[in-house]
């Protein structure tokens, strides 16, 4: 389904019975909402599931840059006034994590509970200059500028050895993303900065990642999870930066744990 919100035409998708509670996934940067089809699949006879294209990616509409994170936090309360939800679990990979931290600090009233996964809070120097690279290739050429040398920094030496098919999955998730979708997401991650409002973050927080993750690893996510009142880390093994993809067992028993805690 389309649904309007903050001028933007998102595509969303909502599976699971009426009435059981919402849950949200928010998907990564170069990604799409089939991302979650795994982690919704399992969640769906028990939960109403929200998913959606982020502004620029997908099937949502595509507009013009600079994103930043406001736009984007006004997007996600957009589309869920839209749907008349009150509240929902947050889960939400890489920007879809940082997101969710946007949404507690600023809308923790939305909110059941935050699933951050591989989401660091904030964009040190060399993170930024990371996303500026990325800019940089894919005007350069295109959105296949950034395929394989993406591919290497999400996944593991192991992973990217074996080829599972998921890897190329990935990669069309990669080359289907707009160019200007995805210039004007990393003009936002460029601009993260939500580690000293962390403590305002008063909903159950868990937040975990790959133990490989090179752009989140475990002791950045550990100290964010510090920060957060009722904050918790998890560590996925045998997986990088895309852990409902690279370990997707351990990374669905980790939420449905979480879910099972937090009623």
């Amino acid at each position: 389904m389309k649904i309007k919100s903050n001028g933007v035409d998102f595509n969303c998708l909502v599976e699971g019975p009426e009435g059981a509670p919402w849950v949200t996934c928010a998907h990564a940067l170069a990604n799409n909402l089939t991302l979650w089809d795994g982690i919704a699949g399992a969640l769906k006879d028990r939960f109403r599931v929200l998913r959606y294209d982020n502004r620029g990616h997908g099937q949502s509409e595509v507009v013009p840059g600079p994103y930043s994170f406001p736009m984007l936090l006004d997007d996600a309360i957009g589309i869920l006034d839209a749907l008349e939800i009150d509240k929902t679990h947050w889960i939400g990979l890489s920007i879809g994590g940082m997101i969710g931290y946007g949404l507690g600090i600023h809308h923790g009233d939305r909110l059941r509970t935050i699933v951050a996964c591989d989401s660091r809070p904030d964009a040190p120097p060399d993170y930024a200059a990371y996303f500026q690279s990325r800019i940089d290739k894919t005007r350069a050429g295109g959105m296949d500028g950034v395929v394989e040398t993406t591919i290497e920094r999400w996944f593991t030496p192991q992973t990217r050895a074996e080829a599972p098919p998921v890897l190329d999955r990935v990669r069309a998730m990669i080359r289907a993303t707009d160019p200007i979708g995805h210039e004007g997401c990393c003009d936002a991650l460029k601009t993260l900065a939500y580690g000293p409002e962390l403590h305002k973050i008063e909903v159950p927080t868990l937040i975990l990642g790959g133990a490989q993750d090179k752009g989140a690893p475990p002791e950045a996510l550990a100290e964010a999870a510090a920060k957060i009142p009722n904050g918790e880390h998890a560590v996925i093994p045998d997986a990088g930066h895309i852990t409902p993809l690279e370990n997707p067992a351990a990374t669905l028993a980790v939420i449905e744990d979480w879910l099972a805690r937090h009623p």
